[in-house]
C-alpha cells in the first residue's frame, strides 16, 4: 500500500471535519539527550468508550521526504510503511488511547531523530498537530593529557564528543585567552557526533594550571577541565622514584640472602674441619655456639651428603 488509507482520508476530508474534531498537542517542543528515550503526546476527543476499530493514528516525520514513523489503521498496527530509521525503536502506548492520548515513545534517541513530527488522528473526524523534537549531546566528559616535550615545555590535550560542533577555548591561571595558540580538530562518525581533539603546546613552569572549555553555543552550555602541570609532573616523578626504590630494595634483599648463605656455609665447613668423633660432644658444642646454631641445618645437610 503506497499510502496509508488514513492519510488518503485525511487529505480528502479534513477541511470538512476539523471543525468537529480537534487534535491538541499539550507540548509543542521536546528536548531529549542523545541515547535517552522520549515520549511525545497529542490528544483527541473520545466522547465515551473508545471504539478502537474506528480509530486511526499516524505519526510521521517531516524531513525532505516524509518518513512514516507509526501507523494504527482502524485499530490495527501497520508496520509495512514504517521507515527503517525507526524500526525497533517505536512504540505507541495503546493503553492510553481510551483516555484520548496518543503517546509515541522513541527509544535510544539518535541525532537524526531531531525534527518536526506530525500527529494525525482520525476518529469520526480528522485533525493533526505538529511537534518539534530537539536532540542534544552535551560535551560532558573531557579526557585530559599533559606530556612534557622538553625543558619547561608541555603538550596539553583535551578530547570530548558531543553535538553540535563546539568552540574550544584555552585559558591560563589568569584567564588569559590562549585559544589562538591551540590546534583543534573535528571528526564525525556514523552517529553524527563530533569527536573533538584540542592541543595546546606551551612553555610553562611547574605548578601551573590551564583550562580547556568546550562551549556549545547552540545549547548555551559549557564544560571545562583543569590541567595541572604539577600534578602530571609529580605523578611521573613519583612513579619513576617508586620503581627505582623498589628495584634497590629487591637487589639489596637478594644480595643479603646470598651473603648470609655464604657465611653459613663457611662456618659449617669450619666446624666440619674441627669436629670431634664424639657425636654427643659435637651436638653440645653446636647448641652452645649461637652462630653455628643458626647454620646448623646447612651443616647437617652437608654431613648427610658425605655419608
Amino acid at each position: 500500500m503506497e499510502k496509508p488509507l488514513l492519510l488518503y482520508i485525511f487529505l480528502s476530508y479534513w477541511h470538512f471535519l476539523n471543525g468537529l474534531f480537534t487534535v491538541e498537542a499539550p507540548q509543542s517542543l521536546y528536548t531529549v539527550e542523545y541515547g535517552n528515550n522520549v515520549t511525545m503526546e497529542c490528544t483527541f476527543p473520545v466522547n465515551g468508550k473508545l471504539k478502537l476499530r474506528d480509530l486511526s493514528v499516524s505519526w510521521e516525520k517531516k524531513d525532505e521526504f516524509k518518513k512514516q514513523v507509526y501507523v494504527l489503521l482502524k485499530g490495527e498496527e501497520d508496520f509495512k510503511s514504517q521507515h527503517s530509521d525507526f524500526r525497533g525503536r517505536i512504540k505507541l502506548l495503546k493503553e492510553n488511547l481510551n483516555l484520548g492520548q496518543s503517546l509515541l515513545q522513541i527509544t535510544d534517541v539518535k541525532l537524526k531523530d531531531a525534527g518536526f513530527y506530525r500527529c494525525l488522528i482520525g476518529y469520526g473526524g480528522a485533525d493533526y498537530k505538529t511537534i518539534n523534537l530537539k536532540v542534544k549531546a552535551p560535551y560532558r566528559t573531557i579526557t585530559q593529557g599533559v606530556v612534557s616535550i622538553g625543558h619547561n615545555e608541555w603538550k596539553l590535550t583535551c578530547q570530548s564528543e558531543g553535538y553540535p560542533q563546539p568552540e574550544v577555548i584555552w585559558q591560563n591561571r589568569e584567564y588569559e585567552d590562549l585559544t589562538d595558540q591551540a590546534n583543534t580538530s573535528y571528526e564525525t562518525g556514523s552517529d553524527q557526533l563530533y569527536r573533538v581533539t584540542s592541543t595546546l603546546t606551551i612553555k610553562s613552569r611547574i605548578d601551573e594550571i590551564f583550562y580547556c572549555i568546550f562551549w556549545n553555543k547552540e545549547l548555551q552550555e559549557n564544560t571545562s577541565a583543569i590541567l595541572h602541570i604539577a600534578d602530571s609532573a609529580d605523578g611521573v616523578l613519583w612513579t619513576e622514584s617508586r620503581r627505582f626504590v623498589g628495584a634497590i630494595l629487591i637487589v639489596t634483599a637478594f644480595l643479603g640472602s646470598v651473603l648470609q648463605f655464604m657465611l653459613c656455609l663457611r662456618k659449617a665447613r669450619a666446624n666440619k674441619n674441627n669436629r670431634t668423633p664424639v657425636a654427643g660432644s659435637f651436638t653440645a658444642k653446636l647448641s652452645k655456639d649461637k652462630d653455628t646454631y643458626d647454620c646448623r641445618d646447612a651443616f647437617f645437610e652437608e654431613q648427610r651428603a658425605e655419608l
